[in-house]
């Protein structure tokens, strides 16, 4: 049985060393068969955890990929002991297309406590900006983190970086630079009836904002909520930036394209 084990890790390995020879919606089906395999020699425990597929294939398959996930748990290729399968995704839109469905089971993560986070502060090595600064400009994004980490701490460049990669063109700052200098100020001013949907389409499929937050029960949420509303990092009641540093690259948009 560890020989099984052993052979499936084997070739996992390989597919990883050569992913870059195999398309994205190829890498992602070669999951399901892994697993398959796993349950068929192993018949006991499997977990399964699939972060940031739909980045990959594309979100017009991201109901069919999570389905077939699913078939894995009610039509296994054989019986098993336990299965957990955990798909993640920063995608707004994947939440919504995926939760529709009466067989998703939807629950949101925020950004690390700031008591976790801080102990992720003091485990980097040599000089950095204060705990309180990190704080602001990430919100407790551990992802963040490693980005101003990995270019010494250059918010700037950051800013400008995702000011490229959201695309914050002359003509997109111009076409809603309204509504975007109200939710620099406060991102809840972007709920409303009056407020666009094409703009709130378009700041959620940018990554920029996460849109309509549920209460902050802890029972609806995977480790700890956000809190109620924290203007310091950019977080209200019903909308929140994806971190401090995007609602500062819009902010500086809007200063440089007047």
């Amino acid at each position: 049985m560890n020989i099984d084990v052993k052979e499936i890790t084997k070739e996992l390995s390989e597919i990883i060393t050569n992913a870059m020879n195999y398309p994205a919606i190829k890498l992602a089906e070669l999951v399901i068969q892994l697993a398959k395999d796993l349950i068929k020699r192993l018949r006991k425990k499997v977990a399964i955890l699939v972060d940031e597929v739909f980045q990959a294939i594309g979100l017009d398959k991201a109901e069919a990929y999570v389905k077939s996930l699913l078939n894995l748990i009610e039509y296994p290729p054989e019986p098993y002991e336990n299965i957990v399968i955990i798909v993640a995704t920063s995608e707004g839109f994947s939440r919504w297309r995926i939760g529709r469905h009466r067989w998703a089971g939807i629950m949101p993560m925020w950004n690390m406590s700031r008591k976790g986070f801080e102990e992720l502060y003091e485990r980097i090595p040599g000089q950095k900006p204060s705990f309180d600064e990190v704080w602001r400009l990430t919100g407790g994004n551990p992802y963040m983190l490693a980005q101003l980490y990995a270019i010494n701490w250059r918010t700037t460049k950051i800013i400008d970086t995702l000011m490229d990669e959201k695309k914050l063109t002359p003509g997109f700052i111009s076409k809603w630079r309204k509504w975007l200098e109200l939710a620099v100020e406060d991102p809840d001013n972007l709920w409303g009836a009056d407020v666009p949907e094409e703009l709130i389409n378009e700041l959620i499929e940018r990554g920029l904002i996460v849109y309509f937050l549920r209460e902050r029960d802890p029972d609806l949420w995977i480790d700890e909520p956000p809190p109620e509303k924290d203007p310091e990092i950019s977080i209200g009641r019903y909308v929140a930036w994806q971190t401090p540093l995007h609602r500062e690259a819009v902010k500086k948009a809007l200063e440089k394209f007047k």
